[in-house]
């Protein structure tokens, strides 16, 4: 399964990638497997992606969960959460 995926603001500067477009294995099924994934590359992925950080995530520019099942060509998004003031 091919899909899309975009980090914003820490994120995408921790990564120093603004998006990217990946084949996924076939055990590769939710949003949160995909993050697992994507730590697994370890260095600065594990530390922005770990788990029991505060990390907000998107599907098809909705907010989503870990156990949300992906699909071909969709576009997931990664982003600290925001507080304002």
């Amino acid at each position: 399964m091919k899909i899309q995926i975009r980090f914003f603001a820490s994120v995408r500067e921790a990564l120093k990638l603004s998006e990217e477009t990946v084949e996924l294995p076939a055990t590769v099924k939710t949003v949160g497997d995909l993050r697992c994934y994507l730590r697994a590359r370890g260095g600065a992925w594990a530390e922005v992606l770990a788990e029991g950080r505060a990390l907000l995530m998107a599907l098809n520019q909705e907010m989503t969960s870990a156990d949300t099942l992906l699909s071909h060509d969709c576009e997931v998004a990664f982003f600290p959460p925001v507080t304002g003031g």
